[in-house]
């Protein structure tokens, strides 16, 4: 269930009221007449089944109500109702698990902002996986992909393509451009360090690098698991499934392939860090494609499972 405070201009507010009156998924509404001075109209607030919030979400906008006054959104974490249990329970059986566009919308944009915090974390990450490889550990590796927070830009990328956003896009694609390149000198200037100190750690030295060797080989298994990995992230993302996202974080090459680049470059191993730079442009390049695709045709999918129900409103 999610919680909607909506202020409507005062000429749209009957109408409305009376809509969401007849709409068995919509609970609780409270009408406050006049009470918003910014925008100036009136104050509706009420909740919404999951099942019947993309059709009122559709109402909002079809009504003008984006454009003339405002709508925000809290999601309900528990609620305690007969009325509403059964109006949950005549809801059809796949409206339970329908996916809030509006909501899937907003946190995809919100993944799309990098702040200075962003590209240090990245940085940091990059440090991580650097040792991690130096190691030959995976579990440092496991946790250099924890932390790169890459996986929001991406996603971010491919929903300004489908939108034909290029401003966004571009802004994504140049912030992972940035991130990324920042990650491969932070791992480049701890592998010079390292190097310098004489701290090699003897494996690594004597060119026993199993972890590095999985990073910058490039296969047909690298393309399975980004492809597969692309799939399930949108698929947590539109079912807020955080835990599976945070599989998904685990499950690519991206951060330690910019890590193995800066590190190999360091010792002088350029087939190496070519073939970590192939890795990460494979992986990044198949995870935008694959958001793209699973974007679309996941909407179109639930969509005629659960199709919006708009009601006829006269033209003004």
């Amino acid at each position: 269930m999610i919680h909607l405070r909506v202020v409507s201009p005062a000429q749209l507010t009957d109408d409305l009221v009376a809509s969401l009156n007849q709409q068995d998924g919509v609970l609780n509404l409270v009408e406050l007449r006049g009470s918003s001075r910014h925008p100036v109209g009136d104050t509706l607030q009420f909740d919404v089944l999951n099942g019947a919030a993309n059709s009122v979400f559709a109402e909002l906008r079809q009504r003008g109500i984006v454009e003339d006054g405002s709508i925000q959104v809290d999601t309900v974490e528990a609620w305690l109702s007969e009325s509403g249990d059964r109006a949950a329970g005549r809801q059809a059986r796949f409206q339970v698990f329908t996916p809030v566009w509006e909501l899937v919308d907003a946190r995809i944009r919100s993944d799309g902002l990098y702040p200075p915090s962003w590209y240090v974390l990245l940085v940091i990450a990059g440090i991580i996986g650097a040792v991690g490889l130096l190691t030959n550990s995976q579990i440092l590796i496991v946790a250099a992909m924890v932390v790169g927070p890459e996986y929001g830009a991406i996603t971010s990328v491919a929903r300004a393509a489908n939108k034909r956003d290029g401003a966004t896009a571009g802004r994504g694609l140049l912030a992972l451009l940035i991130g990324f390149s920042a990650a491969v000198v932070a791992a480049l200037a701890l592998g010079a360090c390292i190097r310098a100190a004489g701290l090699t750690p003897r494996a690594f030295a004597l060119g026993v690098r199993p972890v590095s060797s999985l990073i910058n080989t490039p296969n047909a298994f690298s393309v399975i698991v980004a492809v597969v990995a692309g799939i399930v992230g949108i698929l947590s993302l539109t079912e807020s499934r955080t835990a599976t996202l945070i599989g998904v974080f685990i499950s690519v090459t991206t951060i330690p392939a910019a890590a193995d680049i800066g590190l190999s470059m360091s010792y002088g191993s350029w087939a190496e860090a070519r073939g970590s730079l192939i890795q990460l442009l494979i992986n990044v390049g198949i995870l935008v494609v694959v958001g793209m695709v699973m974007l679309v045709v996941q909407k179109r999918i639930w969509d005629r499972v659960t199709p919006v129900d708009l009601p006829a409103i006269p033209p003004s």
